[in-house]
């Protein structure tokens, strides 16, 4: 790497900021708590700001840092108050400021403080905005090309400007570097860090899922509308040996059971809801095939636990996932939207447990590539390097 990030890293103290934190499930869930906590195993003293949509729990006493909730079942204005205080008041106290949500909200207190800061990017919030409260139907290919209202395009104003406050950017793929940079954060200031699957510790028995189909897909994901959870159950409509878990909560919820009870596929599809981190793993061991039909992903750290669970992977070629399944050698690849294919390739799978087998295998020597150690090790630089005029 460059002599930027050639400096030795300190003892600090560290805000680290997210929209989402265990028990939530998601990527960002399962990465900050990692991060977060090798930071602090190096001596540093770390602190996690974080909305929440309940009260912290008995478990955030486990961790070695400290963890702020900011609870989202306030309104509005009384959220955007309380988290700008306590944003306030870590920024006081903090070093460096890596953000891995927040952004806008962080960028803008630290305007008063100056700290040196890192963001680490996994999507485009101002698309994820616009689609959640139904302004637009573009997909994430088309958003970045066009032109929109007001309320988007100071959105977009206000991430370009945030971002490039940051001494550095994060990205987990290559194709969402290429994504960032158009948005007019210099090359030389983005860095791609792949995610990484830490191994599970112990070996719990599989989940108790209620379901008596023969075979079980299982996705997790947050439910939005560009994950296409509505795909996976329309599939599985027409294959009734198949039944589908679904691990994962969010706006979409009540569409996704509307849409259920439509196809009449209730006794083939179960909603687990909510699980914890640690409690992913034995869902997955629970079922035969993992499906992942996003219509945009940065680099899904989902699908490496899939691989580390065993299962073969089926998943649209979104974003960055393309850098970690290839179609036929470690799984299967689909274009998005081409659902037919999605089916076919599904049923293919289930039908030969020989080649369920061969892409297991492969897919568990891919995550040789995603280790947990060399993604610290790397993190840890930039950040050092990032923080290094000031201590």
């Amino acid at each position: 790497m460059s002599t930027f990030l050639s400096k030795h890293m300190r003892s600090m103290h560290i805000l680290v900021t997210t929209d989402i934190f265990p028990p939530e499930a998601g990527g960002p869930a399962r990465y900050v708590p990692t991060i977060a906590e090798a930071l602090a195993r190096r001596g540093h003293t770390v602190q996690v700001l974080t909305y929440s949509p309940g009260e912290a729990g008995p478990e955030d006493g486990n961790h070695p840092f400290r963890v702020r909730r900011i609870s989202v079942a306030q309104g509005r204005l009384l959220r955007l108050g309380e988290v700008c205080a306590a944003l306030s008041q870590g920024l006081r106290w903090a070093d460096l400021l890596y953000t891995n949500g927040l952004l806008i909200e962080a960028a803008l207190v630290n305007a008063i403080y100056h700290r040196p800061s890192v963001a680490k990017v996994v999507g485009d919030i101002a698309w994820e905005r616009a689609r959640d409260k139904g302004w637009i139907d573009d997909e994430f290919e088309q958003f970045q090309r066009r032109r929109f209202g007001w309320r988007i395009e100071l959105r977009r104003t206000l991430r370009n400007w945030a971002l490039r406050q940051m001494r550095a950017v994060i990205v987990p793929s290559a194709y969402l570097k290429r994504i960032v940079t158009g948005w007019g954060v210099e090359a030389s200031r983005l860095y791609v860090i792949y995610n990484a699957f830490e191994p599970v510790v112990g070996n719990d028995p599989p989940a108790d899922i209620p379901l008596a189909t023969p075979h079980r897909l299982i996705t997790v994901c947050r439910l939005t509308a560009w994950k296409g959870v509505d795909g996976l159950i329309e599939t599985i409509a027409s294959l009734p040996d198949v039944g589908l878990v679904v691990v994962g909560d969010g706006p979409e919820r009540e569409n996704l059971e509307a849409l259920v009870g439509q196809l009449g596929v209730g006794e083939r599809v179960h909603f687990a809801g909510r699980v914890p981190g640690e409690r992913v793993h034995a869902y997955l061991r629970a079922c035969d095939l993992f499906v992942l039909n996003s219509r945009y992903e940065g680099l899904p750290h989902v699908v490496l636990e899939a691989l580390a669970a065993g299962l073969p992977v089926v998943a649209t070629d979104a974003g960055g996932t393309g850098e970690v399944i290839q179609d036929g050698v470690n799984g299967r690849l689909v274009s998005i939207g081409d659902m037919e294919t999605f089916r076919q390739a599904v049923v293919q799978l289930l039908r030969s447990p020989n080649y369920r087998r061969k892409l297991a295998t492969a897919g568990s020597q891919t995550l040789a590539q995603f280790s947990v150690e060399k993604m610290i090790a790397e993190t840890a630089k930039i950040l050092g390097a990032a923080a290094g005029d000031r201590i």
